[in-house]
């Protein structure tokens, strides 16, 4: 189901636009809550490959524990789905959030005991990312029950960006905080993000009438349905929408040209730009704030384009930026500088692709089968990732790692090649 280009525009400004989202609070909450989160996780992201590099040394290992993020979400993300479209959302959200606070505060208890072991890793990154696949659902399920139709690219743009800005201060103290009180300490504070989190949620009020944004079910589709009926009945409607389709496999492909920088990240820093945590953070910000300025230009902006020429135009820039990372290789001159530009264009591309795409997924869902489509479109996404990270971790044994940013630079800048070609695509 396509939607025009047309549709995107109303009587009101861009400007306006954003503005209103002032008013929706319980949206704001929702975002609150999400930017905690996000600087949470943005502290364990750098605490924890450090971590899991300072046990084992061994790049093999790191790429296998980042693939196990994702395990959880292509195993249990159809499931999830339908689970979460007949739970209530708060108290789902809630829990998953309580949860993964234990969760990481255990893993920084047995590290500062000194008790941790790697299968330990793998376990806590196991159940962490299994919470995260009924957590995240449910916040995209949220988003179009807070807000009118008109609002939905400008609120998922300020998602984007206001989670990136708590990424950045997270990314700009993790740093420091590791050199201060070490990387357990760092993992303590980052696990006290999602308490926090889930005590905000409390304050969120869900109306009890919905705003209706995607196309309605039909009456036989809305009586009471068995488990595996309604399984059944989300993916014939992903696999009925073939523009949908196209921007699950674009993120599936994305996603996996990503694993180099997500991954490899601490040996690049310290192979190719002879630096450690504090210049691995600096590139983190500059890729988080290409994100801000990206996620904040597409809500103001965004509703003049085509969404098809917003994910196209992502691609081509983010394949950019990944080439860019390579060339610190054969240089000295700036290498800093470079790499730093490399992740800022990467990061200016990210929202265009993943914001746009769903924001279609919103308009295009029955609003009661988004937790089911929203899951579909996760494990889609992820479904490549382990195979990815375990393969960059093994090339990174052969390979020099600057090799593995200009392959996925390359890898990249494939799907929207063929998206030109689908003009059924291109006039969304």
């Amino acid at each position: 189901m396509s939607v025009p280009a047309s549709q995107t525009h109303t009587h009101t400004t861009t400007s306006s636009t954003m503005s209103a989202l002032r008013f929706h609070k319980s949206f704001l909450i929702l975002l609150l809550a999400r930017m905690v989160t996000r600087f949470g996780h943005s502290i364990d992201y750098i605490a924890y490959s450090w971590m899991v590099y300072q046990l084992t040394g061994s790049k093999m290992l790191m790429g296998s524990l980042f693939a196990m993020n994702f395990v959880p979400g292509i195993l249990f993300s159809l499931f999830a789905g339908v689970l979460v479209d007949r739970l209530p959302k708060k108290p789902l959200l809630v829990m998953t959030y309580a949860v993964r606070f234990v969760i990481v505060a255990l893993t920084a208890f047995l590290f500062i005991k000194g008790w941790i072991l790697p299968w330990h890793l793998f376990l806590f990154t196991f159940l962490n990312s299994t919470f995260e696949c009924f957590s995240t659902p449910a916040e995209t399920s949220l988003v179009p029950r807070l807000l009118p139709k008109r609002l939905l690219l400008s609120g998922n743009s300020l998602i984007t960006s206001a989670s990136r800005v708590a990424e950045l201060a997270g990314l700009a103290v993790t740093g420091p905080l590791i050199a201060w009180i070490g990387l357990a300490g760092a993992i303590w504070g980052g696990s006290g993000a999602f308490l926090v989190s889930a005590l905000i949620v409390l304050f969120i009020r869900i109306p009890s009438v919905r705003k209706e944004v995607g196309p309605s079910l039909k009456a036989t589709e809305v009586q009471p349905l068995r488990f595996w009926q309604q399984l059944k009945q989300g993916l014939q409607f992903v696999r009925s929408e073939r523009i949908l389709l196209y921007t699950l496999s674009t993120s599936a492909v994305i996603n996996m040209g990503l694993t180099p920088i997500n991954v490899m990240q601490p040996v690049y820093v310290q192979e190719i730009l002879q630096a450690g945590p504090a210049t691995q953070s600096v590139l983190g910000g500059a890729m988080t704030l290409g994100m801000i300025l990206s996620g904040f230009g597409l809500g103001i902006w965004g509703p003049r384009f085509r969404k098809s020429t917003l994910i196209v135009s992502g691609c081509f820039l983010l394949g950019t930026g990944q080439i860019c990372l390579f060339i610190p290789s054969s240089t000295s001159i700036l290498p800093l500088v470079i790499a730093g530009c490399g992740a800022f264009a990467s990061g200016l591309a990210l929202p265009l692709i993943s914001t746009t795409a769903a924001t279609y997924m919103m308009e295009a869902a029955p609003q009661a089968m988004l937790g089911r489509v929203s899951s579909v479109s996760s494990m889609v996404g992820m479904a490549f990732i382990p195979l990815g990270s375990v393969g960059v971790g093994a090339a990174g044994s052969f390979v020099d790692v600057e090799w593995l940013f200009m392959s996925a630079g390359i890898l990249v800048m494939i799907p929207p090649i063929f998206l030109l070609t689908q003009k059924k695509f291109m006039k969304i």
